[in-house]
C-alpha cells in the first residue's frame, strides 16, 4: 500500500533504520535524460511500477523539466501530464511523491494518491504549496536552488557553499514549519546540480556530514546521470568527450554511496536496484563493524 499515515506522513517510514530510495519518472518530453520515454501515462505508470518492484520506496513523478535552460509549463498542461500517472501508481500500490513548484499541481496530485511533495523551490515560488502540504499532512522535500532553471547554471557563485546552502536550507525548514508542517514531514535535498558548479556540487558532497549535522531533518541527494558526473568522467576517468546521461550511472551509484556513507538518509535515481542493492550492502557492512 502507498505510505500514508493516518494523520500526518512522517520520513521515518521511508528512511528509518535503513535509507531509502527515491525512483524518477518524468513524464515530460525535454527532461535531461528521460524526457519523451514516458509521455504516455501507461508507459508512465509501468516505469513506476517497475522501479517500485526493484526497491524504491518512492517514485517521484514530475511533469515539468528543471533542467538548466528549460522552459517553464503551464499549470493545465502539468496536470494533464500527472495526475493520471499518480493515480495509475497509486492503484497499483507505489507510493508517490510529485516533483512540482505549483500548489494547485500538488494538491490534485495528492488527491490522485501522493504522499510527498518534492519541491525544487522549497516553498519560495508559489508559498501557499507549504500551506497544502500541511492541511493534507503529507510529507515535503525542500531542496536549495540558486536562480531558477532557465537561469540557474549562467552564473551561479558562493563564498562557502556548504554553509550557504545549510543556512538556506534551515530558513526554509523554519518556513514550513511556521506554515503549519509537521517538522517530522519535512525532508531536505541540497540541490546538487541546481546552480552550481562541478566544484560546488563537488564541495556539497565532501561536506555533505557537515550539512546532516546542522539540520534536524533528513537528507536527501539526487546527483542521479546530472552533467557535473559527465564532466568528472570526461577530465578525470579519461573518457572521450562527456558520456551521455544513460552511460552515468555507475558515477550515479558511486556519488549515491558516498552521500549515504555522510549521513543522507535517501537517494534519488533513475535506475533504482543498483542504489537499493547498495544501500543493503553498506548496512550490512555498518552492522557488522558495529559487532
Amino acid at each position: 500500500m502507498p505510505i500514508r499515515s493516518a494523520t500526518v506522513f512522517r520520513w521515518t517510514e521511508v528512511c528509518g533504520a535503513r535509507p531509502g530510495v527515491t525512483g524518477i519518472v518524468n513524464v515530460t518530453p525535454d527532461s535531461f535524460s528521460d524526457g519523451g520515454r514516458f509521455l504516455d501515462a501507461d508507459a508512465a505508470v509501468a516505469r513506476g511500477v517497475a522501479l517500485a518492484a526493484a526497491g524504491a520506496a518512492l517514485v517521484d513523478v514530475g511533469g515539468e523539466s528543471t533542467r538548466p535552460g528549460a522552459e517553464p509549463v503551464g499549470e493545465a498542461e502539468e496536470l494533464r501530464r500527472v495526475v493520471p500517472v499518480v493515480t495509475g501508481l497509486t492503484e497499483a500500490g507505489v507510493s508517490v511523491s510529485i516533483d512540482t513548484t505549483k500548489a494547485a499541481v500538488a494538491a490534485a496530485a495528492i488527491d490522485a494518491g501522493a504522499s510527498v511533495v518534492n519541491d525544487v523551490s522549497a516553498g519560495r515560488f508559489e508559498p501557499e504549496i507549504l500551506a497544502v502540504v500541511a492541511e493534507r499532512g503529507v510529507g515535503v522535500v525542500l531542496m536549495h536552488m540558486q536562480g531558477e532553471p532557465r537561469t540557474m547554471q549562467d552564473a551561479p557563485d558562493y563564498d562557502d557553499i556548504v554553509a550557504e546552502v545549510a543556512s538556506f536550507l534551515a530558513a526554509r525548514l523554519d518556513a514550513a514549519v511556521t506554515a503549519g508542517v509537521d517538522p517530522g514531514a519535512c525532508c531536505v535535498d541540497p540541490g546538487v546540480g541546481f546552480g552550481k558548479t562541478v566544484d560546488h556540487n563537488l564541495a556539497l558532497l565532501a561536506r555533505l556530514d557537515e550539512i546532516v549535522e546542522r539540520l534536524d531533518a533528513p537528507v536527501l541527494v539526487g546527483t542521479s546521470r546530472k552533467r557535473f558526473l559527465g564532466t568528472i568522467l570526461r577530465d578525470v576517468a579519461g573518457d572521450v568527450g562527456e558520456p551521455p546521461p544513460d552511460q552515468r550511472d555507475d558515477a550515479t551509484l558511486a556519488t549515491s554511496v558516498w552521500a549515504l556513507d555522510r549521513g543522507a538518509r535517501m537517494v534519488r535515481v533513475h535506475d533504482a536496484r543498483p542504489a537499493v542493492r547498495a544501500v543493503a550492502l553498506l548496512d550490512a557492512m555498518r552492522h557488522a563493524d558495529a559487532a
